[in-house]
């Protein structure tokens, strides 16, 4: 690594510490940005890295709201506004137990280059609080929604910061934020937040997108590679929104998707899904128990393997994490080898540890980044902020379009890095150096701010 890497990557973890996660996504970027700054000495010059890496902001703020029994509670709120470059902050709201600083960094730094990617006019941004909606009413999370809306409010806006939903955040709780931004703003502003019901803006597709295009990512990977989704076995993690336009589209496409896990377990589908399979997951996810087990409840025919990751455990051709991060770890990446699976299609945000991502490339195995991969999610709000801009909403089919141009634009654009750069088909690199370059021009042409 060179030495101004290097030494901006110390700067990172020594002023940040005890952020584990925003450490480990800032090293694997700064690695693989190391080939940019030796062509491009004049960013070094203008302290461009060390700008990159630090937020424009950070706003934390107490989220009180009284429970179903009467008594107050309180959570902690953030909203991390990373990088405005070339477009408002926008990245979605994550409301889970795990929640902290160091997550919301990571997810923000993350976002920005993956917007990046998309050619849309979007800056990064991530916010969330450590609010879990799991077992809540109804009520408190509306009771909840509405105060953590209370204090966002005054730091987002079409123009601005585009929130939209993550983990915990799917479109009750968007209705819910949307209601009290409005009630407090006096204005109609529906641009304001993505992932919004179609009867107030929300743009069609917008729930399966993010499964849709990383399934639309893999294909060009596998054109590239003169291969076909025919007749592939896909293993899934998860089994919301993300993991469900996954095996809508796969399964479409002629690919087999044969497990499906939560927190308790994995359950595993030798002949596939079957599309009453597919169906039911959406209903499953909106009981918001998190349990996998009650897929075997409904089909008998699966297997319910407990308190196990499918990773290595069954025969497939992709692995395709579509849970949160860190969820492949070292010892799940040798299971993953021996298996003899080649491809890992990474459609959660960093689901791949440092050390894991590593060993997986250094035994052949094809990993599809999740900046790239999960990027049509994002894609997707983009162009449903566009549909609210011009007051009009375009059909599925219309949609879906400009999704799939949007993910052969984005295998395009990491191809091309990759030639430049001479990195082989190394996806991983080529997605950090084609996400950096649009942003670096843009900070480079507005000078030092």
């Amino acid at each position: 690594m060179s030495n101004y890497v290097q030494k901006v990557l110390e700067d990172v973890i020594r002023r940040n510490p005890g952020e584990p996660e925003f450490h480990q996504t800032a090293t694997e970027i700064l690695h693989s940005l190391e080939p940019v700054f030796e062509i491009h000495p004049e960013y070094e010059e203008a302290g461009l890295l060390e700008r990159f890496v630090e937020p424009e902001r950070i706003i934390m703020f107490r989220v009180p709201w009284v429970d179903d029994s009467g008594k107050v509670q309180v959570n902690k709120g953030y909203r991390v506004q990373y990088n405005s470059a070339i477009g408002p902050y926008k990245g979605g709201l994550r409301f889970a137990p795990s929640v902290n600083l160091s997550i919301m960094k990571f997810l923000a730094f993350e976002q920005t280059l993956k917007n990046s990617l998309t050619s849309l006019p979007m800056g990064g941004g991530k916010g969330g609080s450590d609010f879990d909606p799991t077992g809540k009413s109804e009520a408190e999370v509306m009771r909840f929604c509405q105060s953590f809306m209370t204090e966002l409010y005054r730091h987002i806006g079409p123009s601005l910061d585009v929130p939209a939903g993550d983990i915990g955040v799917a479109a009750r709780e968007i209705g819910y934020l949307f209601g009290q931004y409005k009630r407090i703003k006096n204005v109609y502003e529906n641009g304001v937040l993505t992932g919004k019901g179609l009867s107030y803006g929300g743009s069609l597709i917008r729930p399966e997108a993010t499964g849709y295009g990383a399934t639309y990512f893999f294909v060009e990977v596998l054109k590239h590679l003169k291969l076909n989704i025919k007749g592939m076995k896909f293993s899934l993690s998860g089994f919301g929104n993300v993991a469900w336009g996954a095996a809508q589209k796969i399964t479409q496409l002629g690919g087999k998707v044969i497990t499906l896990s939560g927190p308790d377990g994995y359950v595993y589908i030798k002949d596939g899904l079957t599309q009453e399979m597919i169906d039911f997951m959406p209903v499953m996810n909106g009981w918001r128990h998190n349990k996998v087990s009650e897929f075997k409840d409904k089909f008998a025919q699966v297997d319910f393997i407990a308190g196990k990751k499918p990773w290595g455990n069954v025969d497939c051709d992709v692995c395709m994490p579509c849970a949160t991060q860190n969820e492949i770890r070292i010892e799940d990446a040798k299971a993953i080898v021996a298996k003899g699976i080649k491809y890992l299609n990474e459609v959660a945000n960093m689901p791949t540890t440092n050390e894991a991502l590593e060993y997986l490339q250094n035994n052949k195995v094809l990993v599809c980044p999740s900046k790239a991969v999960n990027a049509g999610g994002v894609a997707t709000s983009g162009l449903e902020m566009s549909q609210n801009s011009m007051r009009l909403s375009w059909s599925a089919e219309e949609v879906d379009e400009k999704l799939q141009g949007i993910m052969r634009n984005i295998h395009e654009q990491i191809l091309q890095a990759t030639v430049e750069y001479k990195l082989g088909y190394n996806l991983v690199a080529g997605a950090n150096i084609a996400g950096f370059d649009k942003v670096a021009k843009a900070m480079m042409a507005q000078g030092c701010v």
